[in-house]
């Protein structure tokens, strides 16, 4: 490696630390963007969709180059049992405006395309190396150890995911507690375009985005998730590892298994090729695990900083990246204006970012975790939603029964009053 001083050095080439790069490389900073991976993507596992309105902002013509698989134009929130699923879908023209636009995307191909924008406007990319630790003088971090050299920066970005041994190392992350991360598998299935497009009921170049509950997770807290690509499906599942072992006691692979096999999600995929597995850790947090975002000479972003929420309804993660890496190189570009590298002279990422959507969403939804973690949310709703739709639709010459009556029947069947209103409560309060 160089013996040359970087104005910045990011460890993590995913979407933070590019995005990042990307600003600094086109203000004419000398950054270095250092990637454990073989190249930018080929770490990243997800479930696969950006809201773009970050993006937007970073490169407003994002369109005509990014390798954008589908624009979401359905939603379905499904809640599965064991035989069927009740399920909520939305769609509407507004999905379509460029204002909130979504798109699925595969990240190996969307992280290389971002690392090559950054390269472009000059930043320097060094894969296939990890960064063991941070180096310091008098007090500040002042570059990285890398492979056993050292190379030295006026700051160091750290956007190197959610496990952030590095933030550690330094003390501003504690460990992560069971409750605060979930483990992902997912699979990509390739299905030609035209399959997925009829199967879903959607035309070509657009998508759908499904998130699912219940049965697939065997009570656990978690749920499964399916993104429609071009040629492929992203379908995968996200359990709390403090969940594991939790209600039916299924191991983690056994869920995105029974995800498949489910009579719901069972025919969207039938014919497909397997084209990809692969596990990774998230972030379930939300606000509640922000570590210490600035220090001297350095800055915390995207998954490192806990910028993840699991909404139930939609699951983000890609769009408070992109955004946190960017005004995070604002940051930087002001210090060094000023000279000052401190942490009160990189002070102004901290105030970029409660001006922003990143830390005012993370602020409304921080009780969300906490409802989610809710048992219920993952056998008896279901179920009852299944039982109580099934009485309407299932017609077998049977006597009808007042409606209100029925639901009262199945609801104190599988849960107490008190506990469906102390949930109802802490819904509201999450939303």
């Amino acid at each position: 490696m160089s013996e040359e001083k970087f104005d910045a050095i990011i460890v993590g080439g995913g979407l933070a630390g590019s995005a990042a790069a990307y600003a600094l490389a086109k203000a004419g900073l000398e950054v270095a963007v250092i990637e454990r991976g073989t190249s930018c993507g080929s770490k990243n596992v997800t479930g696969g969709r950006i809201y773009a309105h970050s993006l937007a902002r970073l490169i407003p013509d994002y369109a005509e180059t990014a390798p954008l698989e589908r624009k979401i134009v359905k939603e379905r929130i499904i809640l599965m049992t064991g035989t069927g699923s009740t399920a909520v879908e939305y769609r509407d023209e507004k999905l379509k405006d460029d204002s909130c636009a979504s798109y699925s995307v595969l990240r190996a191909k969307f992280d290389a395309w971002l690392a090559e924008k950054a390269e472009a406007e000059g930043a320097l990319y060094i894969t296939g190396i990890r960064v063991d630790e941070l180096m310091r003088e008098d007090g500040k971090i002042c570059g990285v150890v890398a492979d056993g050299d050292s190379l030295n920066a006026d700051v160091v970005l750290l956007a190197d995911g959610v496990h952030s041994l590095l933030a550690q190392q330094i003390g501003m992350k504690k460990d992560l507690s069971p409750h605060q991360v979930g483990v992902g598998v997912k699979e990509v299935i390739g299905l030609d375009e035209k399959t997925i497009s009829d199967r879903f009921g959607v035309l070509p170049g657009e998508g759908v985005a499904c998130l699912v509950a219940g049965h697939a997770t065997g009570g656990a807290a978690g749920g499964g998730i399916l993104y429609t690509n071009k040629n492929s499906i992203s379908i995968g599942t996200v359990v709390n590892i403090g969940q594991i072992g939790a209600g039916e006691g299924l191991k983690v692979p056994d869920m995105i298994e029974r995800l498949k096999d489910s009579p719901t999600i069972a025919p969207l995929i039938a014919g497909g090729e397997l084209l990809e597995y692969a596990a990774h850790l998230v972030p379930e947090g939300g606000a509640n695990m922000t570590p210490e975002l600035v220090g001297d000479g350095v800055l915390i972003a995207g998954d490192a900083a806990g910028f993840v929420m699991n909404l139930g309804f939609t699951f983000r993660g890609m769009d408070l990246a992109i955004e946190s890496g960017h005004l995070a190189a604002q940051a930087i570009i002001k210090a060094k204006e000023k000279g000052d590298f401190s942490a009160a002279g990189l002070s102004e990422y901290r105030t970029l970012l409660d001006n922003s959507f990143v830390m005012r969403d993370l602020k409304h939804f921080r009780k969300m975790p906490a409802f989610m973690d809710s048992p219920q949310i993952y056998k008896e709703i279901p179920e009852v939603a299944g039982e109580v739709l099934g009485s309407l639709f299932a017609i077998d010459g049977s006597a009808p029964k007042k409606l209100v009556k029925n639901v009262t029947s199945i609801l104190k069947s599988k849960m107490k009053l008190t506990t469906v209103i102390k949930l109802a409560s802490k819904a509201m309060g999450a939303m």
